[in-house]
């Protein structure tokens, strides 16, 4: 689905982007611990970014697509509560935001069990 294949092309530019500011623009700024914590967001969100182009060109291959909608938005969901959680947790030090992090990660875990299914019931 072309919606998909924007979204992860999106992500992975945001992923580069985001980890060039974090090395560069971040340094001296941010704790080490913080600075940890935002590489933790870029790549999470380089790897569900690589997540989106999977879940699209799998459209190709399967008449039914529900379940790779549904962990397509489940895997953009869990970059914005995930990874976005943590940027933000690295540049304010508002701890309470790491209660949000979990969530993304178990829409990240819901995403890549609808695509495990897609593979063992359509492919």
């Amino acid at each position: 689905m072309k919606f998909f294949i924007i979204l992860a092309a999106i992500n992975a530019f945001l992923a580069v982007a985001l980890g060039a500011f974090g090395a560069h623009g971040l340094e001296g700024k941010v704790s080490e611990k913080y600075l940890k914590t935002w590489q933790t967001g870029v790549t999470y969100q380089m790897f569900h970014a690589g997540g989106l182009f999977v879940v699209a060109l799998l459209f190709d291959k399967i008449s039914q697509t529900g379940m790779l909608t549904a962990a397509g938005w489940l895997m953009f969901i869990g970059i914005l509560l995930f990874s976005g959680s943590l940027y933000v947790l690295s540049v304010t030090g508002i701890s309470v935001l790491g209660a949000i992090t979990p969530i993304g990660g178990l829409a990240f875990l819901a995403s890549w069990v609808l695509v495990g299914l897609v593979a063992i019931i359509y492919l």
